[in-house]
Parts: structure tokens; C-alpha cells; sequence
């Protein structure tokens, strides 16, 4: 007979919500900004748009520039508000983190504050992507450092939500995490083709085609770990629905990612939305993975806090008994 250890939080802020699950919100707010503004960088670079402000923080000098302003000069504008305007909401998330330490969890604020520190050093990173005229080693870190705060933002948001496994998990935490790093350094590879334009110079003239080559072969690991990952959950009695659902999830995500590849190739890489699609299906396949490895690490470290009640044996209770 086991005991299942109940976590019960007595701190609540003036609107009836726990620190906790107040700053699980805005964390899962910030990581759907963080998805949008991702979206709207590969938008900005599809669109030849990334240097149509020529100077960086303001665009022609302005904050605004409503002389200059088409559609090319609004997407790398916007992108830098949304980006700005995401900075500013990292302070306040990390000054709530600190003001309410001893009713959250200790590591919180620490992994809060190095979480700003990605996003201070994504902005540097966009200021280098203008100043260094997009030179295509900076622009795929910008991108990787995105990735990374995107999932920084998801895995925070996840270990604050309530949670009660079922402590059947297995292998599965590795197996996730293993499949979401394979999708990170994949997104990464992707991120080069798309900085150094070697899709476009291969089709055009077998320029960089290594480069895109290198990219197709890389889609088979993660690809066989999401797929293995899908199998051992589908295998998995009493796995917990959200498990499921996330494992689901990401099958479905990795052939729409595959179909939207294929159809992008074909294409010659003619149709924005399918560019731009093609980059946020990665994303949220490595978000979906990402959730799911911070999960199934909830589920197995509950299952082996879980304390067996210690029963006395028979012999010895009945010499216990009063005579």
C-alpha cells in the first residue's frame, strides 16, 4: 500500500491565484509571443526585410518612420517592437520572480534571471544581425538563441502547472529529451541553410549544396527518435492523457513538418507561407517535445518520492496483541 503526497499551496495573490500558477500563465504567454515573433523573423527574412531598417536600435533614426515606412520597412520594424516589447515583459517576469521567491519554488528566480539573460543577449545578437549586414553565422544564432529562450519560457511555464502522474513513464523522460535536443540542432542546421540562401543556390546553380544536403540527411535522427517516442508511449499502459496527447501531437507535427519541406523544395521556395510555415512547424514540434520531456520528469520524480506506508508483519502484530 503506497501514499500518494499531496502538494498543497497556502499563498495566494489578491485575485484567489497561486504565485505559482499566476507565473505559469505569463510564462506560457511569453513563450507564445516568443512563437509569433519567431514567425515573424522567418517572415522578415523571406521577405527581404531584414535590413530595411539600415540602423539599429531606431529604424532611419526614428522610432517611428512614417516617411520611409512600406511593407518591408513595418515587418523588420514591428519585429523589432515585438522583440522590445518582449524584453521588457522578461524584467517584470524576473522582478516577480524575485519579490515573490519565498512563495515560489527556490530555483525559480535563478532560472528566471538567466532566462533574461538569453533574451538581453538575443537582442545584442539582433543588433549584430543589422550592423554585420545579416551575416549568416550571427543570423543562425539569433535564431538558436531563440529557440532556446522559446523553450526556457515552456519549461518554466510546465514545472509550475499542476500535475499529478501516474508513475508509468519508463523511459520515455530520456527518450523526449533526446528527440527535443535531435529538433533543436535540426532547426539549427535549417537556420544556416536559410542565412546562407543555400536552397535558392543550389536550385540556381549547385552553390552550397552540401549545405542543403546536410540538412535533408539530419531530419532521420530526430525524425526515428519522435517516431520510437510515439511507439513506447503508444505502448505505455496508464499513460497520463496529457502524455498521450502531447505524443500524438508530435506525430502529427512531424509529418505535416516532412509534407511542408517536400512541397517548400518543390516549390523553389516561391511561397512565403510555405517558408514561413515550415520554420514555425519546427518550433512547435520542438516545443510539443519539450513539454512533453518536462513532464514525463514530473511524473517519474513523483512516482520515486512515493514512500511505501511500512506495515507491520503478521507474526509480529499478533504477538503484539493484548493477552
Amino acid at each position: 500500500m503506497t501514499e500518494i503526497p499531496q502538494s498543497i499551496s497556502t499563498h495566494h495573490t489578491s485575485g484567489g491565484i497561486s504565485p505559482s500558477r499566476l507565473m505559469s500563465r505569463l510564462f506560457f504567454v511569453m513563450a507564445a509571443l516568443t512563437f509569433f515573433l519567431m514567425a515573424l523573423g522567418s517572415a522578415t527574412r523571406v521577405m527581404n526585410a531584414g535590413l530595411s531598417c539600415p540602423d539599429w536600435p531606431l529604424c532611419y533614426g526614428e522610432l517611428i518612420p512614417k516617411e520611409q515606412m512600406n511593407m518591408q520597412v513595418f515587418l523588420e520594424w514591428f519585429h523589432r517592437l515585438v522583440a522590445s516589447s518582449l524584453g521588457l515583459f522578461m524584467f517584470l517576469l524576473t522582478g516577480l520572480a524575485w519579490g515573490w521567491r519565498s512563495k515560489l519554488p527556490k530555483w525559480l528566480p535563478t532560472a528566471t534571471t538567466i532566462s533574461l539573460g538569453l533574451i538581453v543577449f538575443q537582442g545584442i545578437l539582433g543588433g549584430l544581425t543589422v550592423t554585420q549586414l545579416l551575416r549568416f553565422d550571427i543570423v543562425t544564432a539569433h535564431l538558436a538563441t531563440g529557440l532556446l529562450f522559446f523553450s526556457s519560457m515552456l519549461v518554466l511555464g510546465s514545472s509550475l502547472m499542476p500535475y499529478q502522474g501516474t508513475g508509468v513513464v519508463a523511459r520515455l523522460p530520456w527518450l523526449s529529451a533526446g528527440a527535443a535536443t535531435l529538433v533543436y540542432f535540426q532547426s539549427i542546421l535549417g537556420g544556416l541553410v536559410a542565412s546562407q540562401w543555400a536552397a535558392h543556390q543550389c536550385l540556381a546553380g549547385a552553390h552550397l549544396c552540401r549545405v542543403m544536403y546536410n540538412h535533408f540527411v539530419g531530419v532521420v535522427p530526430p525524425s526515428l527518435a519522435v517516431l520510437a517516442l510515439v511507439i513506447l508511449a503508444w505502448r505505455t499502459p496508464a499513460l497520463h492523457p496529457r502524455l498521450r496527447f502531447l505524443g500524438q501531437l508530435a506525430l502529427g507535427l512531424l509529418g505535416l513538418q516532412i509534407i511542408v519541406g517536400i512541397s517548400t523544395l518543390r516549390l523553389h521556395l516561391q511561397v512565403v507561407a510555405l517558408t514561413v510555415s515550415h520554420q514555425a512547424i519546427g518550433a512547435s514540434l520542438l516545443g510539443t517535445l519539450v513539454l512533453f520531456s518536462v513532464i514525463a520528469i514530473r511524473d517519474r520524480h513523483q512516482a520515486e518520492s512515493i514512500q511505501p506506508i511500512q506495515t507491520v508483519p503478521a507474526g509480529m502484530a499478533s504477538s503484539l496483541e493484548p493477552s
